[in-house]
């Protein structure tokens, strides 16, 4: 789930692989890809909704793109309510499952954002799935609609987006709330002017429906999914809208539906407040050179944010570390334990008047690379996200809201709430509100929780699991975003033996 003006994907902590690139014209051996026992389907199972029949029924072209993987472009509606109108296309890669005799289906991944890439996370299967997985399941990850290969959102170009990013997220007078609303603004009319027969169209509902046209197109006749952060509220609007659909949900790094966009802002604020006492914590018990007590490492972290804003630091010689660009190289690390170490040095680097190590952090939180951003999605997570909910709506509104959001986080308050200034200025009405999310009739759907997750508290995991009529909830007692493969042996073994023989937990557990 993303902190505001930039996008958080558990696949950027992993080693991604290339996308899928120009395709080969050979053939895998096993291309099909089909039914439950790996032979080739005859076509969609289960009902079809009236109308999209040829979505369906279509029959993608496989190619190979990779080691045992393939790649294919699948045709959705552009406005599942005009099924015969204008069509949008969908990038996925396909890992093929080791055991083509034993294989057990197909197992449909997202990393999260929204705007993570599903192809660049299938890529990396090999890294974040368990090799059991990876023998029984045909693993197929896809870019949503709007997202990276598939029909993109485009808003801005790389110099556009290097403002945007570095513009003050703590305005501090009239002034410097202009400034940042202009770029608000600006990336509103981009993505208008660029995108705006696809914006109204890239909402999670839409997204979800998508999931379901390749659910059928595989021929498996319910839906095995493994979905992260965001992910996870896709997942959960997929059950709402295709409960009979299910068959084995994963939901890790939850998203509690019911609450607002300022619910989750405030939540997600002190959620990274937490995960800095953590690291505040763990750097002092080692005596590390940021101080000797948890209070006098915050300070430190404290000062290079205050001193950022009048005062920014050098970078790579052509863009400046501004705050903002400290706050996102301080939150990035927060994701994964390993990266604390990277904190530490980059902001002792920073009290030394050196910016360099903090953009990097920065930039490989954002995808920035020498060329410009690997792909869209510091933009793709407003138009999803302003579509999918109502949020702040006007400058006076943000105003009256900010000593709510300062007394609830004096670190990260202030960046979360002004934020959203983009939605504030969306050229489309939100189409959804907050809501329980039940599901009802759907097959048990395991959520699982971190305690200390930085992006996803673990609140909302415990919100979503109650919702869900069939949900149950798996604790990680840990650090960083999301619990599968990040170390916890138990978690791991829940989520697995789910996946692979259907059995999840009778009761809610703690690992």
């Amino acid at each position: 789930m993303r902190f505001r003006r930039t996008t958080v994907v558990v696949a950027a902590l992993a080693v991604l692989l290339s996308g899928c690139g120009v395709a080969s014209r050979a053939q895998d051996a096993d291309s099909d890809g089909g039914g439950p026992s790996g032979k080739p389907s005859a076509g969609p199972v289960g009902p079809i909704p009236a109308g999209l029949e040829q979505f369906y029924n279509q029959r993608p072209d496989w190619k190979r793109c990779g080691n045992n993987q393939q790649c294919a472009t699948i045709k959705v509606p552009l406005d599942y309510t005009k099924p015969a109108g204008k069509t949008i296309e969908l990038s996925a890669r396909k890992v093929l499952a080791r055991d083509r005799v034993g294989r057990i289906g197909t197992l449909f991944i997202n990393p999260g954002g929204p705007g993570g890439s599903g192809v660049e996370f299938a890529a990396s299967a090999g890294f974040v799935l368990g090799q059991s997985l990876l023998r029984k399941f045909d693993v197929i990850g896809w870019d949503p609609r709007g997202v990276g290969q598939s029909t993109p959102v485009n808003c801005l170009d790389t110099e556009q987006l290097d403002k945007f990013i570095a513009a003050d997220g703590s305005p501090d007078d009239d002034a410097e709330i202009t400034e940042l609303n202009d770029e608000a603004k600006t990336l509103a009319n981009g993505c208008e002017q660029q995108s705006g027969e696809l914006l109204p169209h890239v909402g999670t509902k839409d997204a979800a429906r998508d999931i379901d046209v390749l659910r059928g197109i595989v021929g498996d006749a319910q839906l095995n999914y493994l979905g992260m952060s965001y992910g996870t509220f896709l997942g959960a609007t997929y059950a709402e809208l295709f409960p009979k659909n299910v068959g084995r949900l994963v939901l890790d790094g939850a998203v509690d539906p019911s609450k607002t966009s300022q619910d989750n802002n405030i939540a997600q604020a002190k959620g990274f407040d937490t995960a800095l006492d953590a690291f505040a914590e763990e750097c002092a018990q080692r005596q590390c050179r940021l101080g000797s007590s948890k209070a006098d490492v915050l300070a430190k972290v404290d000062k290079l944010i205050d001193d950022s804003d009048a005062h920014p630091l050098p970078g790579d010689g052509d863009r400046e570390v501004t705050q903002a660009i400290v706050v996102l190289a301080v939150i990035y690390p927060l994701y994964a334990k390993d990266l604390w170490p990277r904190l530490e040095d980059a902001v002792l680097d920073g009290l030394e008047g050196k910016g360099a190590r903090l953009l990097a952090l920065a930039d490989q939180y954002t995808e920035r690379e020498s060329s410009g951003y690997a792909n869209n999605q510091n933009e793709v997570i407003y138009a999803v996200n302003c579509v999918d909910r109502p949020d702040i709506t006007s400058v006076a509104q943000a105003k009256s809201e900010e000593p709510k959001y300062k007394a609830a986080s004096p670190r990260f308050g202030s960046f979360l709430l002004w934020g959203s200034l983009a939605c504030a200025n969306w050229p489309v009405k939100p189409e959804d509100k907050p809501h329980a999310i039940k599901a009802a009739g759907a097959k048990p759907i395991v959520v699982v929780g971190t305690t200390r997750d930085p992006a996803t508290p673990y609140a909302w995991a415990v919100g979503l699991a109650g919702q869900l009529e069939s949900g149950v909830l798996v604790t990680r007692d840990g650090d960083g975003h999301t619990g599968y493969k990040a170390g916890n042996q138990c978690v791991d073994n829940v989520v697995e033996t789910y996946l692979l023989q259907g059995q999840a937990p009778t009761a809610d557990i703690s690992c």
